[in-house]
């Protein structure tokens, strides 16, 4: 206890992780609750019917499926920084300072969700969700080799490292995505399996950067 409560002592004004953690549960909660409020609701017409009513939902196909993709994603980049955030007991300045562009592409993302939902394979409304998505989760990254490199995870840091080289294999999954939706409409289904990104590309990565440690600090 007294550990804790030098560490505590410690801690700059503005560098409270458990602050930090509420701010950033707060901005997501909001995010995931705009994608439904950005969803279009039927008028009395179209509430008239049961067949007015089906027309109007089946018009709206896209816009559920947005939402749904939307969502999950949402849900997997918070859950991901909720178990970072288990493991940091104290921030530094770099890792709060990148919170500000990770959070500002959270609360953004309930935007682009509603344009690909209106037209979903339009290939500028896929590369702004993606662009979107892969700058987040680059953010994501970012944070996570923040933690690592300043010592601010306990226990395991070698877990947080591959979870940083997993969310940069997913940005660079919809780096792709972007690219490849001004040639195909259908671009989009690869967001469906960006967890294959990351389950394959980022031990690949941890490959490569272990490869290039052994380069660079050479025979012993």
């Amino acid at each position: 206890m007294s550990t804790e409560m030098s560490t505590d002592a410690r801690l700059e004004a503005g560098l409270s992780p458990e602050r930090l953690a509420f701010f950033t549960d707060a901005i997501f909660a909001i995010a995931m609750t705009l994608l439904a409020v950005e969803l279009k609701h039927p008028d009395e017409g179209q509430l008239g019917s049961g067949r007015a009513l089906w027309g109007f939902l089946a018009g709206q196909r896209s816009s559920y499926l947005a939402f749904a993709l939307a969502f999950m994603l949402l849900w997997s980049v918070w859950r991901r920084h909720h178990v970072l955030m288990d493991g940091v007991r104290r921030l530094s300045r770099a890792f709060a300072f990148w919170h500000a562009p990770f959070l500002l592409l959270v609360a953004f993302l309930p935007f682009p969700t509603a344009v690909i939902g209106a037209s979903i394979t339009n290939p500028l409304a896929q590369t702004l969700f993606a662009g979107t998505m892969a700058a987040m989760v680059c953010c994501e990254a970012a944070v996570k080799e923040i933690a690592v490199g300043a010592g601010l995870v306990v226990g395991a840091p070698a877990g947080t490292r591959r979870q940083a080289d997993a969310s940069w294999s997913v940005g660079f999954w919809f780096v792709l995505s972007a690219a490849l939706a001004w040639v195909s409409p259908y671009a989009y289904v690869l967001w469906f399996v960006a967890h294959s990104a990351a389950a394959y590309g980022g031990p690949l990565l941890g490959r490569l950067r272990a490869g290039r440690g052994s380069v660079v600090d050479g025979p012993r």
